[in-house]
């Protein structure tokens, strides 16, 4: 894919118009959450209560993003957030560390009040570590104003997603690189931890480019202090992604390029990485052991060790 020229960048509009229906939801519940676990900061494995929160849509509009199927179209009343958050707590197992995901940007005020920060750092006092999620460009002096109100560490994450020159700029984020690195010296000069999360094989690149360009941009976030990247495998789903792979300019990334980026993105021993495994089994239907290596994935997580890869059976 990479050896063709390249394609003009889509617009905002031709994005949205190829979209499907919105899900259901509810403002007062959260759409999504669960208790995890994941390597925490402190070098074990331990739960992690992961909401995904019911908000107002993102304003930026990436290409691959799918995660505006469970937004709204308006700003939710203040006090539904901190609702949704007892909704959750109330179900899950106690935890030490919380994720309040919100399919966009905590710090963007038309999808979290910021009237409502107050009522949220109580819900998650006791937590040792809260994550959020936040575009480079809304992450300023919001984030030191709420990591004030926490008895936790606050820790955000950004999507870095790729390093490539021409990849990034048709990823319709609205982000460049200098805006990446801005917020990360921003958040670390503040003593605020950082993970990135980066795609495997974004559109526009070759199997064996996408797996070079997703290693290349984990070193990238490690060299200017994020502390844990995320790698996550690109997929279709969103309308726009169909109408890429239909053009041969998009295909998902197989099972055996997710163990190897897992597996060199350890060896770097630069910092915690996970690769995303929602929905694994279905990157490549009849890959040979797929349960198996699914599950070698899912310790190596865990315990941020190698493991030796099994024999075909």
């Amino acid at each position: 894919m990479s050896d063709r020229p390249w394609p003009e960048p889509l617009s905002t509009r031709a994005i949205q118009e190829s979209r499907g229906p919105r899900n259901p939801v509810d403002p007062r519940r959260p759409y999504a959450f669960l208790s995890e676990k994941e390597h925490s900061r402190f070098g074990v494995a331990e739960p992690v209560s992961t909401l995904f929160l019911t908000n107002r849509e993102c304003p930026f509009h990436c290409l691959y993003c799918d995660l505006w199927k469970n937004t709204t179209e308006e700003t939710i009343a203040a006090g539904f957030i901190p609702e949704q958050i007892d909704w959750a707590l109330s179900q899950l197992p106690p935890a030490r560390h919380i994720k309040l995901y919100n399919s966009g940007n905590f710090f963007d005020p038309r999808a979290i009040p910021p009237e409502d920060w107050p009522s949220i750092a109580r819900r998650v006092q006791g937590f040792d570590t809260v994550i959020v999620e936040n575009h480079p460009r809304l992450t300023d002096e919001r984030c030191l104003a709420f990591r004030d109100q926490l008895s936790g560490e606050l820790e955000v994450a950004m999507g870095l997603e790729t390093i490539h020159p021409e990849v990034l700029p048709r990823l319709n984020k609205g982000m460049t690189l200098a805006d990446f690195d801005r917020a990360v010296e921003f958040l670390g000069t503040h003593g605020i931890a950082t993970r990135a999360f980066i795609l495997l094989r974004p559109p526009y690149l070759s199997e064996e480019a996408g797996l070079e360009w997703a290693l290349r941009s984990v070193e990238y976030a490690f060299a200017r202090g994020v502390r844990f990247c995320a790698v996550i495998p690109t997929r279709g789903g969103n309308g726009i992604m169909e109408q890429l792979r239909n053009q041969g300019q998009y295909a998902p990334p197989t099972l055996g390029t997710l163990e190897r980026v897992l597996e060199s993105s350890l060896a770097m021993g630069c910092g915690r990485v996970t690769v995303d495994l929602w929905d694994a089994e279905r990157l490549t239907p009849g890959e040979p052991d797929a349960t198996r290596r699914i599950a070698r994935l899912a310790r190596m997580n865990l315990t941020q060790r190698l493991e030796a890869r099994f024999e075909a059976s």
